[in-house]
């Protein structure tokens, strides 16, 4: 089983194929962070410090213009890791090692036994899909997901700040069923957009898992922000609802 461990926000280990594979890297202290119009709070701190994470290989950064996605600690740590998979935008602001991927486009890393591991970008809309891909990204910003593959192990999505559900419809006709979904929640809202959601909800994230057919469901972005409208609490009862409690793994 593809080992992930959770720090809090959107970041986590996974171990896959050999390679040690981080998610937007979040390990500043608690309090206010900046954005345009207002500001972030950061609730709760990681669990870990950079220093305890040992090797990393590779981090998966679905968008490097949000403080709840990328802070100051974590550009910091991006200097010392191998390759940091983004937009395209974002690797030209990033610069260093950060390299960007379109939706659907790939990018292969050598695994310690010769082998490769496969990383595909996948779409994700940060905002309502009635409004439409453009209309979102001109406020909140190109993001995207990733797909992890190889011949021999189970596939892993991470899904990136998303709110679609005909974007996990389209990744699933590609990729589904997918293993284990390190699935991105908290129902987050900040006002724009009319106070929608910029992430799924529990209920969401649950219809997303059934989508794409996973088998585990390790949540993700769902704490330590206080624009987070739904908690971990929320989202074990949207599953519990949903009949799909047994699918996630929580830790």
């Amino acid at each position: 089983m593809t080992d992930i461990r959770v720090f809090g926000g959107p970041t986590a280990l996974i171990e896959f194929g050999g390679l040690r594979f981080l998610t937007d890297p979040t390990f500043d202290v608690p309090g206010d962070y900046p954005i345009p119009g207002g500001l972030l709070t950061k609730t709760a701190p990681s669990s870990v410090t950079p220093a305890d994470l040992g090797r990393v290989d590779a981090v998966l950064l679905s968008h490097d213009e949000h403080p709840d996605n990328l802070d100051r600690s974590g550009r910091a740590l991006l200097a010392d890791v191998p390759v940091t998979l983004t937009t395209a935008g974002g690797a030209g602001r990033l610069g260093g090692t950060a390299r960007g991927l379109a939706p659907w486009e790939s990018a292969e890393l050598r695994r310690p036994d010769g082998g490769t591991v496969t990383v595909t970008a996948t779409p994700a809309l940060h905002g309502p899909e009635a409004l439409g891909t453009q209309a979102v990204e001109a406020v909140s910003g190109e993001v995207i997901g990733f797909v992890l593959t190889a011949p021999d192990l189970p596939t892993v999505h991470v899904t990136g700040d998303n709110a679609s559900l005909a974007v996990v419809k389209e990744i699933a006709e590609r990729f589904g069923p997918v293993d284990t979904v390190v699935m991105f929640a908290g129902a987050p809202r900040i006002g724009i957009f009319d106070n929608a959601l910029l992430v799924h909800d529990g209920a969401q994230a649950a219809e997303a898992a059934r989508i794409l057919g996973a088998r585990r469901v390790v949540p993700v972005h769902c704490d330590s922000w206080g624009h987070f409208t739904e908690g971990r609490d929320e989202l074990i009862a949207a599953f519990t609802d949903a009949g799909l409690t047994d699918r996630l793994q929580l830790g």
